[in-house]
C-alpha cells in the first residue's frame, strides 16, 4: 500500500503538453550543442572552406544563445511548468554550460529587469551612458560579476588545457568553436534581446516597442534571438508564455 500511495503522489502533477515541449526543446538544444562541439574537435581548419567554417561558428553561436534562452524560460518557471524541480535543474545546467553563470544571480537580475524595466533598478538598463558599447559592457558586468568572471575563466582554462593535453584537441578549434561562439552569443543576446527592444526613443523612458507583424518574418524572429527581439513587448506583458508561443500572443494582440 505504501508503494501505491507513493506512486499516486508522483502523479499528482502529471506532465502536460507545455512540459513535454519544453523538455524536448531542452534535450534538442543541449544535445545539439554537445554534438556540434564534439564534431568541431575533428575539423581540420587548413583543409576546410572558410564559408563552411563561418556557418558552423554561427550555428555554435545560435546554440549557445539557446542555452541562455532555456535558462531564461526556467527563470520564469515556464520551461517545465508542472515540474519545478526539473525546471530548476535544466535551468541551472543550461546557464552553467553557457558561461558558468550562477543561476540564482541571473534569476534575481532578470526579475529586476521585469520589475524596473528601463529604470535605475533594471540591471539591463544602460544607466547614464546610452552608447551601445558602454551599454554592452554594463550588461555583461551585471551578469558576469567579478567572482563569476573568475570562475568562468578558471573553468574554461581547465577544460581547454585538459582537452589539449589528454585528448590532443587543437587549441585553435577550441577558440573558434567554443570561445568565439560564446562571445558572439553575448552580442546576439544584447543586441536583439536588450538593445533593440529597450532603446530610448520618442522620449519614452520605458520604451518597449510593439513591432508590426509585417516588419519581420516569424522565421527571422526565431533566427535573430528565439523571438525575444521581435516579440519583446509580448514577453514583458505575458512573461509566463514560453518563447516558442510569443508569436501567437503577438497575433492575438494585433
Amino acid at each position: 500500500m505504501q508503494t501505491s500511495r507513493s506512486s499516486l503522489k508522483v502523479l499528482d502533477n502529471p506532465f502536460e503538453i507545455d512540459d513535454w515541449i519544453g523538455l524536448l526543446v531542452s534535450v534538442f538544444i543541449i544535445s545539439l550543442w554537445f554534438v556540434t562541439l564534439i564534431s568541431s574537435i575533428a575539423i581540420s581548419l587548413p583543409d576546410s572552406d572558410y564559408l563552411w567554417l563561418s556557418c558552423f561558428v554561427l550555428l555554435r553561436m545560435y546554440l549557445h544563445t539557446g542555452l541562455f534562452i532555456l535558462a531564461h524560460d526556467a527563470m520564469h518557471e515556464n520551461l517545465i511548468p508542472h515540474s519545478p524541480r526539473l525546471n530548476y535543474l535544466i535551468g541551472c545546467f543550461a546557464v552553467t554550460l553557457y558561461g558558468s553563470l550562477p543561476y540564482q544571480h541571473c534569476r534575481v537580475n532578470h526579475g529586476d529587469h521585469h520589475r524596473y524595466t528601463s529604470q535605475s533598478g533594471d540591471p539591463d538598463f544602460h544607466g547614464q551612458i546610452s552608447h551601445p558599447v558602454f551599454w554592452y559592457c554594463k550588461f555583461i558586468s551585471e551578469y558576469f560579476p567579478l567572482r563569476s568572471l573568475i570562475i568562468f575563466f578558471v573553468n574554461l582554462s581547465l577544460i581547454f588545457w585538459g582537452a589539449i593535453f589528454f585528448f590532443h584537441v587543437p587549441f585553435t578549434n577550441l577558440i573558434l568553436f567554443w570561445l568565439i561562439p560564446f562571445l558572439l552569443s553575448s552580442l546576439q543576446l544584447f543586441f536583439f534581446g536588450t538593445y533593440l527592444p529597450h532603446r530610448q526613443i520618442h522620449n519614452n523612458s520605458n520604451f518597449l516597442p510593439r513591432t508590426h507583424s509585417d516588419r519581420y518574418s516569424v522565421l527571422w524572429s526565431f533566427v535573430s534571438c528565439y523571438n525575444f527581439g521581435h516579440y519583446h513587448w509580448e514577453h514583458h506583458e505575458y512573461p509566463q508564455t514560453p518563447w516558442y508561443r510569443l508569436h501567437k500572443i503577438h497575433k492575438q494582440n494585433e
